[in-house]
């Protein structure tokens, strides 16, 4: 089979096959507009794809602390990640970003009295979202993040607010993987920093690992056949080979749990608690579950249960 190399181009083209409804439009480095559907990159079946939920932008009133700093200032810079299809994507031409993650903090930002205009999306590796979290390069992180009590020594969380599980991605001919029990002797790939390739090196120490900085650039090696498999997050790894179904699958079952939750500066517990308070409010007002089939939902997943908030407290 003659294999491709997954470009944000091809992704993008992937996509206008997939979803007979055009992309949404969504925010660019600037801030940008929700409403329409569509997820950057990855695609499902259907007819025409939802419409994204649109955020009203409140009164910033009785705030205190670092979100009253925030929304006197009108404006917020977020983490996010800009090369996960339905999650965290950047479109290479429009430079736009979409996907649920990209939902989720701009649910937020609307609740802190801040319009899409004011809202800077900056792409943090892995390896870095601590770093910039403690030197306040990001006002809060919000890209397939997963809470964990080592992390949780540097940097506070909110969430969970989506529980993935870490999977497997195989070429489509690729019968001798078909879950973690099989990786022995493979080579596998994975983001530096990430919580998937922390898991393969310590439960599977017979697999190789080869990290980069960014996954997409582990779906290019495994496509030019330089690794066996991509493991990552089940939601993230759906994207990948929504984008590309000829050529890519998702294998076996999810062989962990991670809770994805919002990452901000240790120990600030008003912006936590706001956060949790403006998650819960978006879950309880439907946007969560119109936000996520217009987004991880065109991967073909069906939405799960709505987990508990278990760090920062909503209020009442």
């Amino acid at each position: 089979m003659k294999r491709t190399r997954i470009t944000p181009l091809l992704a993008v083209l992937a996509a206008l096959l997939l979803i007979v409804a055009a992309c949404g439009k969504s925010d660019d480095e600037g801030g940008g507009s929700g409403g329409g559907g569509g997820g950057g990159g990855g695609g499902g079946g259907g007819e025409e794809a939802p419409e994204l939920p649109t955020y009203d932008v409140k009164a910033a009133d009785g705030l205190t602390g670092s979100p009253k700093e925030l929304a006197d200032a009108g404006k917020v810079t977020i983490g996010v990640k800009a090369d996960q299809p339905n999650l965290g994507y950047k479109d290479p031409e429009t430079n736009e970003y979409s996907g649920f993650d990209i939902e989720i903090a701009k649910m937020i930002a609307a609740d802190l009295g801040i319009d899409e205009g004011g809202i800077t999306f900056k792409e943090i590796p892995s390896k870095n979202r601590e770093t910039a979290l403690m030197n306040g390069e990001v006002d809060y992180y919000v890209g397939t993040y997963t809470i964990n009590d080592e992390r949780k020594e540097q940097v506070s969380f909110v969430g969970p607010y989506f529980v993935a599980g870490q999977d497997l991605l195989v070429l489509s001919d690729n019968e001798d993987i078909k879950g973690p029990d099989d990786l022995s002797g493979k080579n596998i790939c994975s983001a530096t920093g990430s919580t998937p390739i922390e898991n393969i090196k310590t439960e599977y120490p017979d697999a190789k690992t080869t990290e980069f900085d960014v996954y997409s650039k582990c779906v290019d090696a495994l496509i030019d056949g330089e690794v066996d498999a991509v493991t990552t997050d089940d939601a993230i790894l759906a994207g990948y080979a929504a984008d590309e179904p000829d050529e890519l699958k998702v294998v076996g079952e999810t062989f962990s749990e991670e809770p994805y939750g919002i990452g901000l500066a240790k120990d600030d517990t008003d912006l936590q608690n706001f956060i949790a308070t403006a998650l819960k409010n978006h879950q309880d007002n439907g946007d969560y579950e119109k936000a996520y089939a217009a987004t991880l939902g065109l991967s073909g997943t069906e939405m799960p249960e709505i987990p508990e908030i278990t760090d920062g407290e909503p209020a009442a």
